[in-house]
C-alpha cells in the first residue's frame, strides 16, 4: 500500500438531501490517518429519506419486480468480483481487519448477494389445504410473500462490507425501500456497497444511506411510523434500548455480541484444536460478536492447552491491516486499547495467570493475550471483551463446566472439542446458545446458516434467507369458486 491513500468524500445518499454542517472525518484506526469524509444529515434529511422511502412502498404499481431484483443483484455480484481487489484493502484500511480476512470478507460479501438472488428464487408460499369439510368446499387457498415495508438498518463497524451486505441486500431482495445508517467509524464500505448497487440499476430511492448528525436524529429514524422492520447490529444496550422506541406493529432484529464458551474436553484432539481456537479467539483482534473468549478446558489438559494456545498467540504479526503479512490489526478505537488493558491488570491483580501478551503494542493495537484460570467475577469472565484476550478455566466434571459457561446472561454460539459422541451430544444439548459448534470454534459461520442471539445477545435469526423472510409478510389468498 502506498504511504499516503487519497481521501475520498462521499456525500449523502438521500435523494435531494442537504448536508448539515461539516463532514465527519473518518480515520483509519492503525495510524488514525483520515481516509475520507462523509457528509451529515439532520432531522430535516431524516424525514426527507422516510417519506421517500413510504411513498415508493405505497406506491405498488412501482414496485420492482423480481425479475428486475434479480438482475439488480446479480449485476451487483458482478461489479463486486470485479472489484474484489480494491474493495478488499479499502475495507481493511476503514475497519482495521487484516487483508487476509478482508478479502474473505468481500468474497463472503459477493456470495451474500447471490445468495439473495438464490433465495429469491427458491422461497415462496404455500398452499392451504381447502375442501376438507362443508366450510371450506368449493375453495383453494395459497399464500404469497410481499415486501414487509420500510427497512431501517444500523450497522456495526467490525465486518463494514458484509455487514451491510446481509442488511441492505436481503431488503432489496425482498422488495423493501432500505435506509442504512452504518457506522460512524466505518461508513465507507457501505457508501460503496450502496453506489454499486445503484450503478447496477437500483433506483436511487430504493437504497438511501446516511450519517446523522447526533443520536437524537439517529433515534428517530428508528422511532418513526413508517418504519416496519429495524435491522439492528451493535451494542446490547444500544440495541435494546433502540428497540423500545419502535413504533406498534414494527418489527426487528437485533445482533449483540456474547462472551463465546467453548469446552474442551480430556479426550480432545488438541493439535487440531489449538489453530481453530487461536483463530477463533484473535481473528480481527477478536472484534467478532462470537469471538472465542472463554475456553473451559478439563483440569488433566489445561494447562497444556493454555501453554500451547499462548504459544501460537506469541507467533503471530500485529501491525498494519494493509500488510498481507499481518494477522492481528488495531483496535477500532485507541480507547479500546486501554479498556482491555485494563480488565487485563484487573484479571492479574486478581490472581490469573499471564502465559502471554497483557500489553499495549502501540496506541492502536494490543498483544494477543491468554490468561490462565482467570477469576470468576472479573470483566474477563464476565462481559464481552471484543478484544484479542482468550481465557483458559480448568474444570474437573462436564455438568460444572456447562454450568459456568451458561452463567452469564448472553447467549450464542458456544463450541465442544471431544473424541466422544456422547460428550459431544450431551454438551450441544445443555449449552445455553443459539449454535454449538463440534471439533470447530465458535466464530464458524457461513451465510445460509441461521445465526442468531439469544438472552442479551439478541433477537430474531439473522443468516440470508432468514432475514429475508422477516422482510416479507405472508398474504393468505382464499379462492371461492363452483369449480373447485
Amino acid at each position: 500500500m502506498p504511504d499516503t491513500e487519497p481521501i475520498t468524500h462521499f456525500p449523502l445518499m438521500v435523494p435531494g438531501a442537504t448536508p448539515a454542517g461539516d463532514p465527519l472525518e473518518i480515520r483509519a484506526p492503525f495510524d488514525r490517518s483520515v481516509i475520507g469524509t462523509v457528509d451529515l444529515g439532520d432531522a430535516v434529511v431524516v424525514e426527507g429519506a422516510l417519506h421517500t422511502a413510504a411513498r415508493l412502498f405505497e406506491d405498488r404499481d412501482g414496485w420492482l419486480s423480481p425479475a428486475q431484483r434479480i438482475e439488480i443483484l446479480t449485476g451487483t455480484a458482478d461489479i463486486m468480483a470485479e472489484r474484489r481487489e480494491e474493495l478488499a484493502p479499502a475495507a481493511a484500511r476503514e475497519g482495521g481487519k487484516p487483508l487476509m480476512d478482508s478479502l474473505v470478507e468481500v468474497d463472503r460479501a459477493i456470495e451474500g448477494v447471490r445468495l439473495c438472488v438464490e433465495t429469491l428464487r427458491t422461497q415462496g408460499g404455500a398452499e392451504i389445504p381447502m375442501n376438507l369439510d362443508a366450510a371450506s368446499a368449493g375453495r383453494a387457498a395459497f399464500t404469497r410473500l410481499e415486501p414487509a415495508g420500510v427497512v431501517v438498518a444500523f450497522s456495526a463497524f467490525n465486518h463494514p462490507l458484509n455487514l451491510i451486505v446481509h442488511q441492505v441486500a436481503p431488503a432489496v431482495a425482498a422488495g423493501c425501500p432500505v435506509v442504512v445508517k452504518p457506522a460512524e467509524a466505518t461508513p465507507l464500505s457501505c457508501m460503496r456497497f450502496v453506489g454499486i448497487l445503484r450503478e447496477a440499476g437500483l433506483p436511487e430511492p430504493w437504497c438511501q444511506a446516511l450519517l446523522t448528525t447526533d443520536l437524537d436524529v439517529a433515534g428517530t429514524l428508528v422511532s418513526d411510523p413508517r418504519v416496519a422492520f429495524f435491522s439492528f447490529i451493535g451494542s446490547a444496550r444500544v440495541g435494546w434500548m433502540l428497540r423500545s422506541r419502535l413504533a406498534p406493529g414494527a418489527r426487528c432484529a437485533l445482533e449483540h455480541g456474547g462472551a463465546a464458551p467453548v469446552i474442551v474436553a480430556a479426550d480432545a484432539d488438541i493439535d487440531t484444536a489449538l489453530p481453530l481456537l487461536a483463530k477463533g479467539g484473535f481473528y480481527h483482534a477478536g472484534q467478532v460478536c462470537v469471538s472465542v473468549q472463554r475456553v473451559f478446558a478439563h483440569a488433566e489438559i489445561a494447562r497444556s492447552l493454555a501453554d500451547g494456545l499462548a504459544g501460537l498467540a506469541v507467533e503471530l504479526s500485529v501491525g498494519d491491516p494493509t500488510d498481507a503479512k499481518t494477522e492481528v490489526g488495531p483496535l477500532i478505537r485507541e480507547a479500546e486499547v486501554t479498556r482491555i488493558d485494563e480488565w487485563v491488570q484487573e484479571a492479574t491483580d486478581g490472581g490469573a495467570e499471564l502465559l502471554c501478551g497483557g500489553r499495549p503494542v502501540s496506541t492502536t493495537c494490543y498483544a494477543p493475550t491468554v490468561l490462565f484460570d482467570p477469576p470468576p467475577d472479573a470483566r474477563v469472565s464476565t462481559e464481552e471483551i471484543f478484544g484479542p484476550v482468550v481465557c483458559v478455566y480448568p474444570y474437573d466434571e462436564l455438568d460444572d463446566a456447562i454450568e459456568r459457561a451458561n452463567s452469564l446472561p448472553f447467549a450464542f454460539q458456544a463450541s465442544v472439542f471431544t473424541r466422544d459422541i456422547d460428550t459431544a451430544l450431551r454438551a450441544s444439548q445443555r449449552l445455553a446458545a443459539a449454535a454449538v459448534m463440534v471439533n470447530d470454534h465458535t466464530a464458524f459461520r457461513v451465510d445460509w446458516m441461521p445465526f442468531a442471539g439469544r438472552r442479551h445477545s439478541g433477537l430474531g435469526t439473522g443468516g440470508i434467507p432468514y432475514t429475508m423472510r422477516d422482510m416479507q409478510v405472508e398474504k393468505l389468498i382464499v379462492i371461492r369458486s363452483r369449480e373447485l
